[in-house]
Formats: structure tokens, C-alpha cells, sequence
């Protein structure tokens, strides 16, 4: 039996210069923690925050959340020391900032190897500048090398695709959608998820909504985050809806049936339905089932 898609509706950074904050992050109720080295620590701390997060991965201390590390940039100085630390730590995936090429992905590859990475660590890539997106197909089909550290997420940075195209904060992101579709094609392309940008309004409640349903429209797993407050409507949209539990049980239960087990399109409650929508019905139950409790 395949194993259940992972749930990644919501993916919090965590400062891992801020100790209190490592600490909340056993309670917070986000699929996925991504302990951040690069944007959120200040040049003075890049040390002390290794060592916390390395510490923090060390002990298992999130329980059945996803883990992962954002390292600095493969061409800070920090990059060997941050890979040496957190690859011993054991974290489920290391993310690369400022990934532009494929050859990034290798060099990132290198890296892991050199640093013995451990069966089962998988590689995420930032999608965060021009040239990424235009390269987003080439960089998502590394993932089908026969290296062991497979790439198993893109990961968009918004803030800094608008920040090296002079683009302009605009509620509603319609420039930004080009960017936000082709890389869901590029991930969708090569089977990896792939991870909407950050909103950084902390009291715009229903435009975070509307952001986050913008980004499940375009086919997003899930949305990285900047505060714990933002975990609960990230979750909710990011989810199956009850409704589409309900129709995605009633699509398969009719192609169950005796009469429909060869036929490739059905009427159900008065709608044509193919074996594609048996397959996305599917995909609904599967995803449903792999979210987990809060914990």
C-alpha cells in the first residue's frame, strides 16, 4: 500500500536564534517547522542559532511534526558548518535558500554527501529569485536523480521575488501569480510539493484567508508562515473540506459498484464523471486521512 501524502498545509518559520520560540514550537499546531539559519538570525547569532537548532532537531522535540532547517546560502560562509551540524542532528529535510539553477541542486547534493547525510534526509528548495522561477522545471526535475537525497519541495519566496523584481506589494498578488503557477507546474511536474510564499500582515485576518485560498486554488500543498497565530486558518483552507470529502466518497463508492468497475465515465447525482475525477476523489480521502491531530 502507498504511503499517505504528507500534510504540509502550514509551515512555520522559526527563528533559531530565538530560544523561546524553539521552545513553543513543541506546541504549536503546524504540519511542518521549518527552524530557520538565514533571513530570521542576525550575522552575530548565525553560531549561536546553529547550535540551538541542532540541539532542538537532536532531541526529537516536535513529536510528529515535520522538521526542517533552513541553512544559509551555498555561497555564505556559513554553509558548511550549518550542513556538518544539522545533518548530525538528524532534522526530516534540509531547505537551500536562493536555489537559481540545477547546478545549486547538485552543489547542495555535494554537500549533504560530503557531510555523510543519512538515508531518508530529503532536500526542499527556495524559489526566491527570477532566475529560479525561469529554471523552475529544470531545478523540480533533479529530483529524479539517483543521488539518495531526493528533492521533495519547492518552496516560494515571495518577499524576495518582489524585492529583486521591483515588483509591488498588491493585494491579490496578480503579479506574482505567473511566478506562483509555473512553479506548482514545475513540482505537479515531477511529483514534489511545493509551498506558497509568507503574508506579513499579522491583523488582516481575511486577506491572510483570501491569500491562502488564492494559493490552495492554484494548487498549493500549503503556506509558510511567520506567526503561530496564522497555523489555524492556513490548516482549515489548506484542508479537504467536508464537502469535498463527502462528494469524493460518493465518486468512488459509484465507481465501485459492479456495473461501473469497467466503464470509464458515469453519471453521479446527475454529473459526468471519469476515472480522472476517481483518481483526484482519491487524492481527497488520502489527504484527509494523513492529517494529523493537533499535538
Amino acid at each position: 500500500m502507498a504511503a499517505l501524502p504528507r500534510p504540509r498545509r502550514s509551515a512555520l518559520y522559526i527563528p533559531g536564534s530565538n530560544a523561546r520560540a524553539l521552545d513553543k514550537g513543541r506546541s504549536v499546531a503546524a504540519d511542518v517547522l521549518i527552524l530557520d539559519l538565514e533571513d530570521a538570525v542576525s550575522v552575530e547569532a548565525k553560531e549561536m542559532a546553529r547550535a540551538a537548532v541542532a540541539a532542538a532537531v537532536g532531541v526529537h522535540a516536535y513529536g510528529k511534526r515535520e522538521v526542517v532547517v533552513r541553512v544559509n546560502g551555498l555561497d555564505t560562509p556559513w554553509i558548511a558548518r550549518d550542513i556538518a551540524a544539522i545533518v548530525a542532528a538528524m532534522p526530516d529535510a534540509v531547505l537551500i535558500p536562493k536555489i537559481s539553477r540545477p547546478e545549486d541542486i547538485r552543489r547542495a547534493r555535494a554537500a549533504l554527501h560530503a557531510a555523510q547525510a543519512p538515508e531518508g534526509l530529503a532536500l526542499w528548495a527556495m524559489i526566491e529569485t527570477p532566475l529560479a522561477v525561469l529554471n523552475a522545471g529544470a531545478i523540480a526535475a533533479t529530483t529524479n536523480s539517483n543521488s539518495g537525497v531526493p528533492l521533495e519541495a519547492l518552496v516560494v519566496g515571495t518577499n524576495d521575488l518582489i524585492r529583486e523584481t521591483g515588483m509591488r506589494y498588491v493585494p491579490g498578488r496578480f503579479n506574482l501569480v505567473p511566478a506562483l503557477a509555473q512553479t506548482v507546474f514545475a513540482a505537479r511536474a515531477n511529483g514534489i510539493a511545493v509551498l506558497d510564499g509568507t503574508f506579513n500582515e499579522l491583523n488582516h485576518w481575511e486577506a491572510f484567508r483570501t491569500e491562502c485560498q488564492q494559493g490552495r486554488d492554484l494548487g498549493m500543498d500549503g503556506k509558510t508562515l511567520i506567526h503561530p497565530r496564522q497555523v489555524t486558518i492556513a490548516n482549515e483552507v489548506f484542508a479537504p473540506s467536508a464537502d469535498e470529502v463527502i462528494w469524493a466518497e460518493k465518486v468512488l463508492a459509484a465507481f465501485a459498484r459492479p456495473e461501473n468497475v469497467t466503464r470509464a465515465v458515469i453519471s453521479v447525482e446527475g454529473k459526468m464523471v471519469e476515472r480522472l475525477h476517481e483518481r483526484m476523489a482519491l487524492r481527497v480521502i488520502e489527504t484527509a486521512t494523513a492529517i494529523l491531530p493537533d499535538d
